[in-house]
């Protein structure tokens, strides 16, 4: 772990909170993810399992946390179980968690080695009448690898076949959706590390460079400011090919006179940032590029005011839809008729921006949330419209995130990331 330690009130919050929301006498089960093979000996980089690191912060492989509010013996109330670490292990792999460093870590008192956890389990089922199981239920999911908690929930209801089963995730999908004020300062600082990697690129982009090249000079910033990562696979897309909605091949040579689109985030501790920017390879836009940069520009700010407690995900959609079609009629690229005989189902303004405006956004860059319920405060959601003209050879995406508020226009987390026309092309010059 580059990132420093997190202060486990956070943890030790998330997991009061979880626990109010279970049925009595029950229990419920969180495992962390496997390290994924690739070939021969090697495998990817580690990546926690969010629920499990949201509920304890511990973040490394073969763990489980077991929650029993309700279990007579106290110290069983909240267990950690941990792969034991011992001098061979931290020679060869690196340290692991201590029981003392686990408390640290998540503030539970009660950690046990791995290799005792069928014993205690068997003790813990038969005092419980209900078992929470989790499972990725996100909107976007689509697994199809088998993870080691759908193989830890095989045996438990194989092994446990009287017990009541209730899903986690529904609890967990409200809970992560509203941000503890830790997590908060957490997503600021993977969006402070964004606006270093970007201030970084405006000073290296000239015509000619490679969008690969551009990537590295992200990765190098994130790396120096304690990222381990980019928050997802990162977009840099110059000319024609940033009307390509998920073009990752950045392969390409960046051209004088076009424009590049860059969707990029870091992660820290973590926790997500999602940021776009779209810059002129030669450090001036032309004048029609700048004329459809703020029209985008002010599709996003008029949306973000839209992120206010109450409103909902639908109407807030209808309404961008309506700010959108507005500029684009500006823009002339689209006219009266257009709008007049449009597809209720797929709206004219469809035609030039054709994904959401919004999404979730924390420990996974699309976070969960449940999207039929309303904004509350302290939810945290990313603003990016975008105009995409093929006929033109560009398209346009900006990109903030921000934080719902109880009351005034959501804050935004990256406010600091330069975004206006004049601020891009004179730190490009400069």
């Amino acid at each position: 772990m580059k990132y420093h330690l997190i202060n486990n009130k956070l943890f030790i919050k998330n997991r009061k909170n979880f626990t109010a929301k279970m049925k009595p006498h029950s229990l419920a089960v969180f495992n962390s993810n496997d390290i994924y093979p690739i070939g021969a000996d090697s495998t990817m980089p580690f990546e926690q399992n969010r629920d499990i690191f949201y509920l304890s912060g511990v973040d490394q492989e073969e763990s489980i946390l077991v929650l029993f509010p309700d279990c007579p013996k106290e110290n069983h109330r909240e267990i950690l179980f941990l792969k034991e670490t011992n001098d061979h292990i931290a020679v060869w792999e690196g340290e692991k968690l201590t029981k003392e460093a686990a408390f640290k870590t998540a503030g539970i008192k009660t950690v046990y080695w791995l290799q005792d956890f069928e014993k205690i389990m068997h003790e813990l089922m038969s005092q419980a009448d209900t078992v929470y199981i989790n499972k990725n239920e996100h909107y976007r999911a689509s697994v199809e690898t088998e993870t080691r908690e759908d193989r830890f929930n095989k045996w438990l209801k194989d092994k446990y076949p009287a017990h009541n089963v209730a899903k986690s995730n529904p609890i967990l999908q409200r809970l992560r959706s509203v941000k503890d004020a830790i997590e908060l300062d957490l997503i600021q600082e993977a969006c402070n590390i964004t606006d270093k990697g970007f201030r970084r690129v405006l000073n290296f982009v000239k015509p000619n460079v490679w969008e690969y090249e551009i990537e590295a000079e992200f990765m190098h910033e994130f790396l120096r400011n304690r990222s381990k990562k980019f928050a997802y696979t990162p977009i840099v897309a110059s000319g024609n090919n940033a009307n390509v909605l998920h073009y990752i091949e950045n392969n390409q040579q960046c051209k004088a006179g076009d424009l590049i689109l860059i969707d990029a985030g870091a992660e820290y501790a973590n926790y997500s940032s999602d940021m776009t920017r779209t810059i002129p390879v030669s450090g001036k836009f032309t004048e029609r590029q700048k004329e459809v940069y703020n029209a985008v520009n002010r599709v996003k700010n008029d949306a973000t005011k839209l992120l206010v407690p109450g409103n909902n995900w639908t109407d807030y959609h209808v309404e961008v839809g309506k700010l959108m079609t507005s500029e684009l009629l500006g823009l002339k690229l689209l006219d009266k008729n257009d709008v007049k005989n449009e597809n209720p189902d797929w709206p004219a303004y469809k035609k030039y921006f054709m994904h959401g405006t919004s999404h979730h956004m924390g420990l996974d860059t699309h976070d969960y949330g449940i999207l039929t319920e309303p904004f509350q405060e302290n939810m945290v959601f990313t603003v990016e419209p975008g105009i995409y003209i093929p006929a033109e050879g560009f398209g346009i995406r900006l990109e903030d995130d921000v934080v719902v508020q109880k009351k005034g226009e959501p804050f935004n987390l990256m406010r600091n990331i330069p975004i206006e026309v004049e601020e891009i092309e004179d730190l490009m010059n400069s």
